[in-house]
Parts: C-alpha cells; sequence; structure tokens
C-alpha cells in the first residue's frame, strides 16, 4: 500500500464529514487507506463515519489520550509507505497527494513534507513553516517578535527545506516515522509537532515546505482555544526545551519563569462579530431547503465575480466545485475582511466554516 491518511478526531463530526470527502477524492487514484481515530467523541462523530464511511478504519479510544498519543495508536494500524497527519478541521485540494508523492520519489534523505495553510477567511498560517525555536527565538515569539520563529526567509509559495512544519499536515514516510519514535506522547496537546520536525531534523532527513499546494485549516475548532489553551501550550514549550536544550538548574529556573509570565500576562483575544447581509451561492442549482433555512438574500451564481459587496457571506456547493477551485476561491478573496465562507459539501444537508481561530465554527444544518 502507498498512503495511510490518519486523521486524529474530537467532537468535531461535521468537519471530520467534510475533511473525509475532501480525502476520499484526493486519494481516488492512489492505494490508500484512511485511518479515523476518535479520542472518545460525545458527539455522534463515530456513528457518521459507521455511516456515511465505512472503508474508513475506525478506532474508538475509550478516553481522550491527546494529540501524540492518539495519533501513534493511528499510525500503528497505518500499512502505507507513506503517512499523512491530518487535522478533521481541513479540507485539501484533490491533487494533493498526487503531487506530493511525486515530489517525495525524487528527494533523498526525506523527513516530514508540509503544504500552505491557509485559514477559513483565506489568510496564510505563518505556522505552516517555522525555524526550530531555539530558547532567544522563543522567548522573542511570546515577547511579540515572532520573525524569527516563523521561517520568514520562504515565501508563501516556495518549495524548500525548512525545520519545523506543523501538526495539521504532515506528510512522511512511515518507516522515519519509527525511526525517530514517533510522536512523545509526554505532550498531550500543542509542541508534538516541533518535536517530531526536531526529532527529524537530529536524525539526518531534509524537512520540506510544499507552498505550491494550498489546503484549508479551520485552525482552533479541533483544539478550541478556552482557557486551558495558554496553560497546555507553555507546558508543552517546557517539555520541548527539557528534552533538547537543558543546560542547568538556573537556565531551567529562567525558562521556567519567563514562560509562566508570558502566561500570566498573555492578551485574552476578543472575538469580533461579523454581520452578514447577503449570501452569494455559488453553484447552477438553486437549493430551495438550503435559502429557506438562511432566512436572508440568497444570490445564485456561477462564478464567483471579482467584486463582492461586503458583508456577504459566500457558499460553495462542493456538489459542483471541486475541494481544489474552494480553496483557490477561498485564498483569492481573503483581502476582504468583511467577506466570509462556507461550504456545502457533497450529497450533505449542512454548511459549515469558521471565520477565527477563537471560536467555534460555524454549521447550519438544513433539510
Amino acid at each position: 500500500m502507498k498512503l495511510s491518511v490518519i486523521i486524529l478526531n474530537y467532537n468535531v463530526r461535521y468537519f471530520l464529514e467534510l475533511c473525509l470527502k475532501s480525502v476520499q477524492q484526493a486519494i481516488q487514484t492512489i492505494d490508500s487507506e484512511i485511518i479515523v481515530v476518535d479520542n472518545n467523541s460525545e458527539d455522534d462523530s463515530c456513528q457518521m463515519v459507521k455511516e456515511l464511511f465505512p472503508e474508513v478504519i475506525l478506532i474508538e479510544n475509550k478516553e481522550n489520550f491527546g494529540f501524540s498519543k492518539g495519533n501513534n495508536i493511528g499510525i500503528a494500524k497505518a500499512k502505507g509507505e507513506y503517512i499523512c497527519i491530518l487535522n478533521p478541521d481541513t479540507v485539501i485540494p484533490e491533487d494533493i497527494f498526487v503531487r506530493l508523492l511525486s515530489f517525495s520519489s525524487s528527494k533523498d534523505s526525506l523527513g516530514i513534507v508540509g503544504c500552505k495553510l491557509i485559514n477559513g477567511r483565506g489568510e496564510y498560517l505563518q505556522e505552516s513553516k517555522r525555524n526550530i525555536p531555539y530558547v532567544k527565538v522563543a522567548v522573542k515569539k511570546l515577547m511579540g517578535n515572532a520573525k524569527e520563529y516563523y521561517a520568514s526567509h520562504l515565501e508563501e509559495k516556495q518549495i524548500e527545506k525548512v525545520s519545523v512544519l506543523v501538526g495539521a499536515f504532515m506528510f512522511m514516510k512511515l518507516k522515519v516515522f519509527d525511526a525517530v519514535g514517533g510522536f512523545d506522547e509526554d505532550y498531550f496537546m500543542y509542541g508534538e509537532d516541533i518535536d517530531l520536525s526536531y526529532k527529524v531534523l537530529k536524525a539526518g532527513y531534509h524537512n520540506y515546505y510544499f507552498g505550491d499546494l494550498a489546503m484549508i485549516h479551520y485552525k482552533g475548532e479541533s483544539t478550541l482555544r478556552d482557557k486551558l489553551y495558554a496553560k497546555r501550550f507553555y507546558g508543552a514549550m517546557q517539555i520541548f526545551y527539557k528534552k533538547h536544550f537543558k543546560r542547568n538548574a538556573i537556565f531551567n529556573l529562567l525558562v521556567w519563569v519567563g514562560i509562566r509570565m508570558v502566561y500570566l500576562f498573555r492578551k485574552i483575544p476578543v472575538i469580533q462579530r461579523k454581520k452578514v447581509e447577503r449570501f452569494i451561492f455559488i453553484s447552477n442549482r438553486m437549493n430551495l431547503p438550503l435559502q429557506n433555512s438562511l432566512a436572508k438574500e440568497v444570490i445564485l451564481k456561477s462564478i464567483l465575480e471579482e467584486k463582492i459587496p461586503n458583508n456577504t457571506e459566500i457558499i460553495f456547493d462542493n456538489n459542483i466545485l471541486t475541494f481544489k477551485q474552494i480553496i483557490q476561491m477561498v485564498e483569492g478573496f481573503s483581502e476582504n475582511k468583511l467577506v466570509t465562507f462556507k461550504i456545502l459539501p457533497k450529497n450533505s444537508n449542512f454548511v459549515i466554516g469558521s471565520d477565527d481561530a477563537i471560536s467555534r465554527g460555524e454549521i447550519l444544518n438544513f433539510h
């Protein structure tokens, strides 16, 4: 088998359905498998997978083991030469695996490959490519200067070696993952992608950023920014330094105090309320149940025009449009902050999207 796609899910049933439909389209011509590991979700994620995706291998954990252990459990079942670690709150283009397999076959000492991530508004996510967070760099990042933390020397669409990739999408050979011991289970959530990237580099492999491939990461939906977020994130950084940069007791104390101070004085993000005055449905068919559920003006268009009025929400019909087309259009209109986006997945009765990283995504069911 060529490829195993591993998706760790926790309470994001609708995002998981959207993600699985995009993955299905991306593996059509590849000898592959999809493995969903559910970390004891309280919603009907598992029931949905069984009913709609019976070919998917489903592992139902009886407790929430966190990101590292959950993914390790799924990858232990993988049969593919390559694996892709994928967040459930993502949408990938149809050509992503074909292109990455072609790219990877030409590289010696291949480590992890990542791609360009955009959020639900089409904005570029800088964590797509990062540098090793040495203490000096990390302190600057925590104090608000992130220039050295992110791999700013690379262009967004560049294809080049990079040090650290994001756990929302990691493509690599299974034997490389096994050779470095997989994800370190001391990390519950956050930091494990930095740790894995660093271990792969230390083992003599090369990580790559493939910026010519874009995907959507709704960022925050599967890791809702609640009161535990900062504590877990900065706790993960402490684990990373202890494992890889431990020097002496004084040094460790300074790192601990620095991280703790940033946690205590961090800025609390503010959710910006949006105003939607109209919907544009990009399709060649009107969906009357959807139109009735929206209770606002719905404009049907077969193509997305260059100028969109402010306070418009655009709904893309995946029954008509490919995921690649949708991703390109979302990215293309990212500069207008007063336009938002949702997707109607193929053969589904809901639209879904997320406008920021600090709140739940929006799901509208209709019948």
